[in-house]
């Protein structure tokens, strides 16, 4: 979640290390700090609070001069934030600077050993345990001394490292965190993810777990933990560089709500050939789709929520059982994985540590996962026996908006071509489906323009302190992801219900004028949506409906409508969730919250 930057070069380091830690405020953080030696010493600023104080108390960068240095945006795990807990953190004689993103798991015990050793600490963060240690193995051999405590430290670490005894290195190294470095004609970078290096570079190398990474100004060298040097291939990011600026829109989220047409276009047309769907990267044949018995989806947040819609539509089409799991909770249920099962991860960023985590467990137990990620070259991506990305580009809102498109476009695809090898579909089904499939964009796009009305709408639901969405199989699908995209910007409570459940207990908060936003986008169940929604209108509640073109009879219950157009049943969502991902835009906007950076988040969450 903390974000990362380093440089060592001909070039002043401050300055870039501000600016690539801008491109990282996605990430979410609390504080912020910088570390750059200046010729004699390590100077270091630190500041709660926004980059931009950061920014003001160095005026740019230019008050710490120097062409090696380190800087950090933290994200509270241990301490609170403020100063004296945020990075870089360091050891008494200002001779060791270390930034860290992750969670180091035994910090405790080895305090306590450094404390017996009379080492002082000042902070409350398990990160100072990390340079003490480095000043307690350090005798000269910066590389011997972080090896040394890499056999020591336990949990997940992206580290940047500087030693004022060898200020033409600077040091990188990484277990569970991600971490990348890259190199340009000026010097090299460290960075947390690609868009805060993007403006400097675009041949980057991953760092794996428990690599060691040694920068100079015109080169550097890859080891193991246990100091073996290795080599390692660059990878050539062909992002467009301005997909990581507003480009005009106020904000980053509404930028790629409107950038989700191209994003379901390009995850969905390069997939389809003529009548057919080839996933060329996934590296599986009909054989080997058609022997799984079972599906597991696992994942977090958003990308949960897709799963959610992915069990409908493969249970549906394939006729193959499919069980969802949050990540967090997968490996703590010791969960049954049956002989002919496939482990399916869904993580936008690659570096989910709970999706890691899975992963690994599912591989331990000799089962096949499937990756379907969106950052080429993260964690899941490498780490998964099959992969298929998303082709969504960077995000940089915390709220997610296209990547969760991709998402689902993504879990279509599969579904179908399951089912083509399960032989559960005809022909003639599978043709219209791809017709479908490739109306969908549009169709986005069309829903897009009506953002007025939406935001009319939502400027009624500022001041409201409890919305509900309900809905029924996809239906209640959507209603999650709809309600979580208001939830975490706008920060008023709601809640999504299957609309069944009402009767059991739920209807009791329904209150006079309570909005109850209800899905309605599947032809089988309109009529008992409906009877669910006459319920809550006969508690006081104010119905907005979303619902497919034609369905007129929903307007008797509800009190406004908003209409997608017409397509395949298993593929509402795709469209049903831009009225929803509006409305919860323009509420989180009409209250003054900080859409993009909404508190107590972060995009990528890379600790359990």
């Amino acid at each position: 979640m903390c974000g990362i930057v380093g440089y060592i070069g001909t070039q002043a380091a401050a300055p870039i290390i501000l600016d690539g830690l801008a491109k990282l405020e996605y990430r979410g953080y609390d504080s912020t700090g910088m570390a750059v030696f200046d010729g004699n010493k390590i100077n270091i600023t630190k500041a709660p609070g926004r980059l931009k104080v950061l920014e003001e108390l160095t005026h740019g960068g230019e008050s710490m001069p120097g062409h090696v240095g380190v800087g950090h945006t933290r994200w509270a795990t241990h301490g609170v934030p403020n100063m004296t807990n945020a990075h870089p953190h360091f050891n008494k004689e200002g001779t060791i600077a270390v930034v860290h993103n992750g969670i180091i798991e035994n910090y405790l015990k080895l305090r306590h050993m450094l404390e017996e050793k009379e080492y002082q600490f000042v902070s409350e963060t398990d990160t100072e345990v990390v340079v003490q240690l480095l000043d307690y193995y350090y005798r000269g051999n910066p590389l011997e001394a972080i090896t040394k405590v890499l056999h020591r430290v336990e949990g997940s670490y992206g580290l940047g490292v500087i030693f004022a005894d060898h200020p033409d290195q600077l040091f990188a190294v990484r277990k569970d965190s991600p971490l990348i470095v890259g190199q340009n004609e000026t010097g090299c970078f460290i960075a947390s993810d690609v868009p805060a290096i993007l403006k400097y570079t675009r041949k980057v190398y991953y760092v794996e777990n428990q690599e060691i990474v040694r920068l100079r100004q015109d080169h550097m060298h890859f080891y193991t933990e246990d100091e073996e040097e290795i080599t390692k291939e660059a990878v050539y990011i062909d992002w467009d560089s301005n997909a990581a600026e507003k480009a005009g829109y106020e904000h980053f989220m509404l930028k790629e709500m409107y950038e989700q047409p191209k994003t379901v276009a390009d995850t969905l047309l390069p997939r389809l050939k003529g009548n057919d769907i080839d996933i060329e990267e996934l590296h599986m044949s009909n054989e080997e789709l058609e022997a799984v018995k079972k599906i597991h989806i696992v994942a977090c947040g958003s990308a949960y929520h897709t799963g959610v819609t992915g069990k409908y539509v493969i249970e549906g089409l394939a006729r193959i059982p499919v069980e969802v799991d949050l990540a967090s909770e997968f490996r703590y249920r010791n969960p049954i994985l049956e002989e002919g099962a496939m482990v399916v991860v869904i993580s936008q960023s690659g570096e989910t540590a709970d999706t890691l985590a899975a992963l690994r467990e599912s591989k331990k137990r000799g089962f096949k996962v499937l990756g379907i990620v969106n950052v080429v070259g993260s964690s899941i991506a490498r780490e998964a026996d099959n992969v298929m990305y998303t082709w969504a580009g960077p995000e940089i809102a915390v709220a997610t908006t296209k990547a969760y498109s991709a998402q689902l476009i993504a879990l279509y695809l599969l579904a179908m071509k399951m089912a083509q090898a399960k032989k559960t579909i005809s022909g003639e089904e599978f043709g219209a489906m791809i017709e479908d499939l490739k109306k969908i964009p549009d169709q986005i796009e069309l829903l897009l323009g009506n953002k007025e009305k939406i935001q009319r709408f939502a400027n009624r639901y500022i001041g409201a302190k409890d919305i509900f969405f309900i809905g029924r199989g996809i239906d209640y699908s959507i209603s999650l992801e709809g309600s979580l995209k208001l939830k975490e910007i706008s920060y008023i409570h709601s809640e999504a219900y299957a609309a069944g459940e009402l009767k059991h207990g739920t209807i009791s908060l329904i209150e006079e004028g309570t909005l109850v936003a209800a899905v309605a986008t599947q032809p089988a169940l309109y009529a008992k949506t409906i009877s669910n929604m006459i319920e809550v209108k006969a508690r006081g509640a104010f119905l907005l409906a979303v619902t497919n073109e034609g369905n007129n009879e929903i307007e008797k219950a509800a009190d406004y409508v908003i209409y997608i157009p017409k397509t395949n049943d298993y593929f509402t969502n795709s469209l049903a969730i831009i009225p929803l991902q509006l409305f919860g835009y323009y509420v989180a906007v009409g209250k003054g919250c900080d859409v993009d950076k909404p508190r107590n988040l972060a995009k990528s969450v890379t600790v359990e």
